[in-house]
C-alpha cells in the first residue's frame, strides 16, 4: 500500500539523466544479477537507456519504482517487488481489469512473475496529493470530481467477481493492528479484560456494517497518493489489494486522507456528488444519502483503526518513524465517527488516553 509519506520522485521532464539524482542501490547481489539479466533483453526491445536508471518512488511495502529512459519515446517505470515478501500477480491481475474498464493505469508491457520485476507505463510525476496541496478551491474541486467520476467508472465496469472477497476475517485483521501496534507497541497501554471486551464489541459491530453494505470492486487505497494527475485523469496507482468488498470504502478513502484534510462541508459536498452520479450509474448505493454517509462513516472508522496500527507497525517494526507523525489526524477522524453514533461510543473510552482528544459533545446517531 501506498501510505507513507509522498515518495522521492526524481522530477526530470526533460528526460535527461540528473547528475545529482540518486543511483539504485541493491542489498542482495543475487537479485541485482538477476535483474540485469531480465533487463538487458527488454532495453534492446524498448530502445532502453540502462544508465538512466533511478529511483522513482518508494512506498510503505517492500516495493520500490525505478524510473527508466528510452530513446525515443517517454520514460518507463520498473517495478521491483522481491517474493516472498510481494506477489506482483495481482497487481498483473488488476491492470487487465482496469484496461478492460477503459481507465487510466499503467499497461504492464513486461513481467518476471516468479522474480517480481514488472516494466510498466510511465504515468508521469505530479501526484493528487501534491496538486492538491498546492489547488485553489476550484482547483481542488475539478480534480476531486475527476477521481470520483473514475471511482464511479471503476465501481460500474470492474467486476467485483473477478476480485477476492472482503472477508470478515480481512477485516478483523485489519482492526487487530490497532491494540497490538498502536495502544501496545506505540502508546505501552495493556487493556483490562473489560476494555478488550469494549473493543470486541465495536469489532463485531464495524464488521458486520461492513458486511451489510452492497458489495462492489474496492481499490483499498482510493486516495491522494494512489492518484495521479494525469491525462486522462486520474491515472490509479498501487491497485494490487484490491477487493470485492463494502461500496462506500473507496468515497471513505479519498475524503478522510492519510496526509491532507477537508472541512466537513466539502466532505458532505463531495460525497453527495458521488452518491448522485452513482445512482445515475445505478450502482447499488443507498436511496437515501444519510444512510449512505453512515455507511461511509462506519466503514471509514474501519479503515482508521487500521491505519493507526500500520503506522505504528511501520515506525517500530520497519523503522520508518516518520509514518507516525500523522497519527493525529486518523485519531482525530475516529474521535468525530466515534462520538457521533451511540454504538461507537465505547471506543471513545480506549481512545482518549492516547490521543488526548475529548469529543465536543456525544450524539446518538445509528
Amino acid at each position: 500500500m501506498f501510505l507513507g509519506k509522498p515518495p522521492m520522485t526524481v522530477n526530470d521532464p526533460s528526460g535527461a539523466r540528473n547528475a545529482a539524482a540518486p543511483m539504485v542501490a541493491w542489498g542482495d547481489l543475487d537479485r541485482h544479477a538477476a535483474f540485469e539479466r531480465w533487463l538487458a533483453p527488454l532495453a534492446a526491445a524498448h530502445g532502453l537507456r540502462v544508465e538512466t536508471l533511478r529511483p522513482a518512488s518508494a512506498d510503505a511495502s517492500f516495493r520500490r519504482y525505478l524510473r527508466i529512459d528510452a530513446s525515443s519515446g517517454p520514460s518507463l517505470i520498473v517495478m521491483d517487488a522481491p517474493p516472498p515478501q510481494e506477489d506482483v500477480r495481482p497487481f498483473v491481475h488488476v491492470a487487465t481489469l482496469i484496461g478492460a474498464a477503459g481507465l487510466h493505469g499503467p499497461r504492464v508491457l513486461a513481467s518476471d512473475v516468479e522474480r517480481g520485476f514488472l516494466l510498466l507505463d510511465d504515468l508521469g510525476h505530479t501526484l493528487y496529493l501534491d496538486a492538491l496541496r498546492e489547488a485553489s478551491a476550484a482547483q481542488a474541486d475539478a480534480l476531486m470530481r475527476d477521481a470520483i467520476r473514475a471511482l464511479v467508472q471503476w465501481q460500474l465496469q470492474v467486476p467485483a467477481a473477478a476480485l477476492p472477497p472482503f472477508t470478515d476475517a480481512l477485516l478483523e485483521r485489519d482492526l487487530a493492528l490497532f491494540p497490538e501496534w498502536c495502544v501496545q507497541r506505540e502508546f505501552g497501554v495493556n487493556w483490562t479484560s473489560a476494555q478488550q471486551d469494549a473493543w470486541q464489541r465495536v469489532c463485531q459491530q464495524l464488521v458486520a456494517r461492513a458486511q451489510a453494505q452492497p458489495r462492489v470492486a474496492v481499490h483499498r487505497d482510493w486516495m491522494p497518493r494512489n492518484l495521479m494527475v494525469a491525462d486522462p485523469n486520474p491515472a490509479i496507482l498501487d491497485f494490487q489489494d484490491a477487493v470485492a468488498g463494502p461500496i462506500a470504502y473507496d468515497m471513505a478513502s479519498l475524503l478522510r486522507d492519510a496526509f491532507i484534510s477537508w472541512d466537513e462541508e466539502r466532505e458532505i459536498d463531495w460525497a453527495v456528488r458521488y452518491w448522485e452520479a452513482a445512482r445515475r450509474a445505478t450502482l447499488p448505493v443507498a436511496d437515501d444519502f444519510g444512510e449512505f454517509w453512515r455507511q461511509l462513516e462506519w466503514i471509514g472508522l474501519q479503515r482508521h483503526l487500521k491505519v493507526l496500527g500500520i503506522f505504528c507497525r511501520l515506525k517500530h517494526r520497519d523503522g520508518k518513524a516518520r509514518y507516525s507523525e500523522d497519527l493525529p489526524r486518523f485519531f482525530a477522524y475516529a474521535t468525530r465517527v466515534a462520538t457521533r453514533y451511540r454504538e461507537l461510543q465505547p471506543l471513545l473510552a480506549l481512545i482518549e488516553p492516547l490521543s488526548g482528544i475529548k469529543p465536543v459533545r456525544a450524539f446518538s446517531m445509528r
